[in-house]
């Protein structure tokens, strides 16, 4: 099923994104977990991928064609482009093929050291490539915050207008804490002209070194709730887990409630208890 679809029939799709291992994929070792997330009857799955499309990509591939093949969920493989060629894009798009999925999310991917710019600049122009040379459904990321190289968030809406021109179909939404934030950079966005799904992306907190991790690789803002939220279970894992997800659930409830999301797109981190505790908050509120 193409993903486009999926918004036209759900209300409020709900999707995970979860990553593959790195060096040889083992399926066995991987049961738990899909069948896990399996259970919770997501909308769909995306698996993400190393950047520029080395690593882990092959395991991509692999990762999708079982979550399609064996748990019948639609699944997303994630694509980037940066120091690619449309060569090394066409490789891993055939992978992908011959998996049997056919939707992908496509990003530039991060700048690692002595990257080289080669066939595409930025996620805009994979877009394009992939929407004039491929039948697949073609996603896109958004930054509720803005991009975390561009100090400009007109400048970011503007970037997101081209990805939508260039053929993306819908949007995931970097992580962020804050809901006021994603209610503003939705409203700038439908303003100029964005009209495609924009899923809201939420990642529970499940430790102090993860959220620091990722808010310096994101630009996200932590929130003085959060903020004090991490200093108080700092070394309480267990109860800086739960605490995380229950200022998730809170998020997500909100953002459902409010009529401004397409989505839910859930950070799990290949963790089910993740995913089914806020499934479970969006079921038992009706959603």
């Amino acid at each position: 099923m193409y993903i486009r679809d999926i918004y036209k029939s759900k209300p409020l799709p709900i999707s995970y994104e979860i990553f593959p291992p790195k060096g040889e994929l083992k399926p066995d070792t991987l049961r738990g977990t899909l069948e896990a997330l399996a259970g919770t009857e997501p909308d769909f799955i995306s698996v993400t991928c190393s950047a520029g499309g080395s690593g882990n990509s092959g395991n991509t591939a692999a990762l999708t064609g079982i979550i399609e093949r064996e748990y019948r969920i639609p699944a997303v493989a994630h694509v980037t482009c940066v120091n690619s060629t449309r060569a090394d894009v066409d490789r891993v798009i055939g992978d992908i093929r011959a998996q049997g999925v056919s939707n992908v999310f496509a990003l530039r991917g991060d700048r690692l050291p002595g990257s080289v710019t080669r066939d595409f600049r930025y996620g805009s122009e994979l877009v394009r490539y992939l929407r004039e040379t491929t039948d697949f459904c073609v996603g896109g990321g958004c930054y509720p915050e803005g991009h975390v190289e561009c100090d400009d968030f007109d400048a970011d809406i503007r970037h997101l207008k081209e990805k939508q021109d260039a053929g993306a179909e819908f949007f995931l939404s970097q992580l962020f804490f804050e809901n006021s934030a994603f209610y503003r950079f939705v409203d700038k966005a439908r303003a100029a002209g964005v009209t495609v799904p924009v899923d809201a992306g939420i990642m529970p907190i499940m430790g102090k070194s993860q959220i620091t991790r990722m808010v310096f690789l994101c630009g996200a803002s932590l929130p003085s709730a959060v903020i004090r939220m991490v200093n108080r279970y700092e070394n309480d894992p267990d109860s800086l887990l739960r605490a995380g997800m229950e200022y998730a659930a809170r998020q997500i409830l909100e953002l459902a409630e409010s009529g401004a999301v397409s989505g839910i797109h859930i950070y799990t981190m290949n963790k089910p208890e993740v995913a089914r505790f806020e499934m479970e908050a969006l079921r038992d509120a009706g959603f």
